[in-house]
């Protein structure tokens, strides 16, 4: 099911928990017991119970507490494998899907915490399952490539307006990438770590991106990429939690890749909202995690190797 619509699913139930009188639900108490494991992470009798409610929000049908626990465990693989090669969603854009969602409900963030809260479901719980939701297709992204659908940026930014609400922001990076390479014939941990070196030095002495190509004047096998405007969405995976932690005029940690040692720098970066934003978050939003052929054969890949015991 797609994100937007398991979320407009939940929403038709809020209007009725806004009536309800029982108490907040509090967080994980000291009878909370561990029932499942998936590769060491525990899944809790209280995540377990918060699944429900939330399924319950949208309005799902047959054994719910089996359906939590499918659910549960495959978001653990999920995001298992998007931490393992960088892909997160930062918590920047999954408080504004947060508040997006609110905002479409009427409701202010804290009242919409106090509704999730009093349902059962806790708004740590719901804003994991959207990290999980716009985090996936990243990972997916990383590993089977692959563009947009089929439709235009302005019939996107359109179904997006129809949501209500202005288009939403994003960060536009104007962004350099410096290659220390490597060949492959003489990749070795001696060459790498000589290379590595060589590239941490000119990294110390980043001094914004004008300068780069005369500072590395002179420098053996360095090559120098302009890549341009790349808004937050589009950042690869594997580079974007370094670039979204670093300001415009610095340069991200060195890494090792298939060409050598790499550093990419922020030339400048501002807030847009623009139609290309606004589709580049839509589709970050709206992804197809479950329908996806080359999502079903990952997660299948993940689950095989994955070991899983029930309590």
């Amino acid at each position: 099911m797609r994100f937007t619509a398991r979320l407009k699913a939940a929403s038709l139930a809020l209007a009725a928990v806004l009536a309800l009188a029982c108490a907040p639900i509090g967080p994980a108490s000291a009878s909370s017991q561990i029932k499942i494991v998936v590769n060491k992470q525990a899944i809790t009798s209280v995540d377990l119970s918060r699944r429900v409610a939330f399924l319950k929000l949208q309005r799902a049908g047959g054994n719910l507490n089996e359906k939590a626990r499918e659910q549960l465990i495959e978001e653990a693989l999920k995001m298992q494998e998007v931490r393992r090669i960088g892909a997160t969603v930062p918590d920047a854009q999954v408080n504004a899907s947060f508040e997006r969602f609110a905002a479409s409900n009427n409701m202010s963030v804290k009242q919409m915490t106090q509704v999730l809260g009093q349902a059962g479901v806790g708004a740590e719980h719901f804003k994991n399952f959207i990290g999980a939701q716009m985090s996936w297709p990243r990972a997916v992204q990383a590993r089977y490539g692959g563009g947009g659908g089929q439709m235009s940026t302005q019939d996107l930014v359109a179904k997006m307006l129809e949501r209500g609400g202005n288009k939403p922001s994003t960060t536009e990076y104007i962004l350099q990438q410096v290659i220390f390479v490597v060949p492959a014939n003489k990749r070795n941990n001696a060459t790498i770590g000589a290379r590595k070196r060589e590239a941490e030095q000119l990294r110390a002495r980043f001094a914004g991106c004008e300068g780069t190509r005369q500072t590395v004047v002179g420098l053996r096998d360095v090559t120098v990429r302009e890549l341009g405007r790349i808004l937050q969405p589009q950042l690869p995976p594997e580079w974007a939690p370094m670039i979204e932690k670093i300001k415009s005029g610095q340069a991200t940690p060195t890494r090792v890749t298939e060409r050598g040692i790499e550093f990419i720098a922020i030339c400048s970066s501002k807030t847009v909202s623009d139609d290309v934003a606004a589709e580049m978050v839509f589709r970050a939003e709206n992804q197809e995690t479950g329908e996806s052929e080359d999502a079903k054969k990952y997660l299948a890949e993940l689950s095989a190797r994955a070991v899983i015991s029930n309590r």
